[in-house]
C-alpha cells in the first residue's frame, strides 16, 4: 500500500532555489533522471553542470537538448564510463585539475540486467551500481572536502537508489567473512536468485552510505552523503530488462522521468540532516528492516569492509580520502 500511494497520492514538488556559484555534476545524464535533473540544476542557474556520461556523442545531444529549453550558458560534457575503473579514475582526476569546486554531485549512473553479465571480475550491477560508484565517490571526496573549505560551503554526493532495495531477502549475506562479494557475483547464485540482482545492488549501496555515516559523521565529515528513491519512474531503457510485464505496470503506475528526477534535485541540494540517510519523496525515509535490524548492521559492516577491499585493490589507498585530519 505503501508502494502504491506514494506513486499515486505523494508528488515530489517542483524543484526551486538559485545555484549560481555552484558547480554541479550528474552522471548518467544523457537520458532519463539523470538528464531531467541536470536540466532543473540549468534553469534554476548552475554555474557550471556537466554531464558525466559514457557516449560523448549522447552527452552532447543532451546538451543541446538541455540548453534549448534552459538557455544555460555552461554545460559540458564529459566521458565516464563506470564499467571501466580506469574511466572512472581519469574522470576524478580530470574534475581535480580543472574544476574549482564541486557542490553537488550526483551518482545517477547504474546498470540493470534481465541476464548475467560479468564486468571486472564481478556481476554487473555489482561492478557497477556498487564498486565502481563507491570508487568514484572516494575520488571526488579531496575535491568535495576542498570545496567546503574553501568555499565555507558544505557539498552534497547524492547516489540514486530504490525502492527495489526491499524486493530481495539477500541470501548472500549468509556467505563467510570476506566472501559476500564473491556469493553476490557467483554467476550460479545470480540466476537462481536473478529477479533480485538490481535490487540487492540497490541494497548495498544503501548499507554503504549507511556506512560511511556510521564511521564518519556529519559532525565530523564536511560531504553530506546521502541516498535517493526516486520512485518508479516510466523509462524506454528498462523495457528490455524488465520484461513486457513489467512494461506494462510501469506504463500505468510509473511517474515521468521529469517527477522522479525531483526528487534527485531535492536530496543533492539537501543539507547536513541528510547526511547517511535514505530519502523518498524528498523526506527522510527510515529503511526497513532488512536495513535497520540487528543482522541487517552485521551484514552492513561486512559488506562495507568488502568493498572498500574491492576499491582498495582497484587504486591503493583510495578509502582514506574519507579519512579526516
Amino acid at each position: 500500500m505503501g508502494f502504491l500511494y506514494s506513486q499515486f497520492f505523494r508528488t515530489p514538488p517542483y524543484p526551486k532555489g538559485n545555484f549560481s556559484g555552484k558547480t554541479v555534476i550528474v552522471t548518467g545524464s544523457n537520458v532519463g533522471l539523470g538528464k531531467e535533473a541536470a536540466r532543473h540544476y540549468a534553469r534554476l542557474g548552475a554555474s557550471k553542470l556537466i554531464l558525466a556520461v559514457r557516449s560523448v556523442d549522447k552527452g552532447q545531444a543532451a546538451k543541446e537538448d538541455i540548453v534549448s529549453t534552459t538557455g544555460h550558458k555552461n554545460t559540458q560534457v564529459w566521458k565516464l564510463d563506470m564499467g571501466d575503473y580506469s574511466s572512472v579514475q581519469s574522470f576524478a582526476k580530470r574534475a581535480e585539475a580543472e574544476l574549482d569546486r564541486i557542490d553537488i554531485f550526483l551518482a545517477n549512473a547504474g546498470v540493470v540486467r534481465a541476464e548475467y553479465h560479468e564486468v571486472n571480475g564481478h556481476e554487473e550491477g555489482i561492478a557497477v551500481n556498487v564498486i565502481a560508484t563507491t570508487l568514484l565517490m572516494a575520488n571526488m571526496m579531496p575535491k568535495m572536502r576542498e570545496t567546503a573549505t574553501r568555499f565555507n560551503t558544505r557539498p552534497t554526493f547524492t547516489i540514486t537508489g530504490s525502492a527495489a532495495y526491499e524486493h530481495t531477502t539477500f541470501p548472500q549475506r549468509s556467505a563467510p567473512d570476506g566472501q559476500i562479494l564473491t556469493a553476490l557475483s557467483d554467476r550460479e547464485t545470480c540466476e537462481k536468485y536473478s529477479s533480485q540482482g538490481y535490487p540487492v545492488s540497490k541494497l548495498v549501496q544503501l548499507l554503504i552510505v549507511r556506512a560511511i555515516a556510521d564511521h564518519h559523521p556529519a559532525s565530523e565529515f564536511p560531504v553530506t552523503i546521502n541516498i535517493v528513491n526516486p520512485g518508479l519512474c516510466w523509462s524506454e531503457l528498462a523495457r528490455e530488462a524488465t520484461g513486457w510485464g513489467f512494461w506494462f505496470f510501469r506504463l500505468i503506475v510509473a511517474r515521468s522521468t521529469e517527477v522522479g528526477s525531483r526528487t534527485l534535485v531535492h536530496a543533492g541540494a539537501s543539507g547536513i540532516e541528510t547526511h547517511g540517510k535514505y530519502l523518498s519523496d524528498c523526506m527522510i525515509e527510515e529503511p526497513s528492516a532488512l536495513v535497520t535490524d540487528a543482522a541487517g548492521k552485521e551484514g552492513q559492516d561486512r559488506i562495507a569492509t568488502e568493498v572498500v577491499k574491492a576499491i582498495e585493490a582497484i587504486q591503493p589507498g583510495v578509502s582514506k580520502n574519507f579519512q579526516t585530519a
